[in-house]
């Protein structure tokens, strides 16, 4: 599997996007950028969006791809993959044919997006790969993903704070990409939030069966990055990687 950052932020600033990581051109991992980044060749290779939860800055590109991809006309279409909780979110909330056209339902008899419900801690096939859905702790329903394909397995776990199931379920994983939003300092307004702090993540990676070669961090606040990143340089972990967007990683 091959990883493509287009957005790795907790915010948005100049040179900071919100999440959305391509995995072999074809899969995203939630999609809060899409058409800043992708041009519309590229959006045309999309089969599949698996979205953590609900929140604007992990969905809000999708509604600039269905639009693309009615204007392209090709037939392509895009599953939006994510529990029931979350589908509805996004069904009533944005493609509701007030705040976006209902683009499950244009164009007609070959809609550019469908909606797969993944049912927690069942796995799904989808595009080649094995995917299973996991809840975790945050302030609005939501999973992390496992996916697995030709003995790789990746655990993403989206937006959350200090959780449990997840770690349970994170057997034979290669690589790991877990979030760490605000400094130590801040913890309080991370555990409020549903987030992690470095020290929090740490924690979080003690509840493992073991530790994964390669941990990627996502979802740092801009205006802490650096602050976050010393901290996480001083607990010595090894393999850590902190995303960036435009890097792209062989996981």
């Amino acid at each position: 599997m091959n990883l493509r950052v287009l957005g790795a932020a907790g915010a948005e600033l100049p040179n900071f996007r919100p999440t959305a990581l391509l995995i072999d051109d074809a899969v995203l991992l939630d999609a809060g950028t899409i058409g800043a980044v992708l041009n519309s060749d590229e959006q045309l290779l999309l089969k599949a969006i698996l979205i953590s939860h609900a929140h604007h800055d992990h969905i809000r590109g999708i509604p600039a791809l269905a639009e693309n991809l009615v204007i392209k006309n090709t037939k392509n279409s895009v599953a939006l993959v994510g529990t029931k909780e979350i589908l509805s979110s996004v069904s009533r909330h944005v493609f509701n044919n007030v705040i976006w056209p209902d683009f499950a339902k244009i164009p007609s008899g070959s809609p550019v997006i469908k909606y797969i419900e993944i049912v927690p801690e069942k796995e799904i096939e989808l595009h080649g790969y094995s995917i299973e859905a996991c809840p975790v702790d945050h302030i609005v329903p939501a999973v992390g993903y496992i996916l697995r394909k030709e003995g790789r397995g990746l655990l993403y776990t989206g937006d959350a704070g200090p959780t449990r199931r997840i770690w349970e379920k994170a057997e034979d994983i290669t690589s790991l990409i877990v979030e760490a939003s605000f400094p130590n300092r801040m913890e309080k307004i991370a555990l409020q939030t549903g987030h992690l702090t470095p020290f929090l993540m740490k924690k979080e990676l003690g509840k493992m069966k073991k530790i994964p070669p390669a941990i990627y961090v996502t979802h740092l606040k801009p205006q802490y990055r650096e602050e976050i990143k010393a901290e996480i340089e001083e607990m010595n972990l090894e393999n850590v990687v902190l995303l960036e967007e435009g890097k792209t990683f062989a996981l």
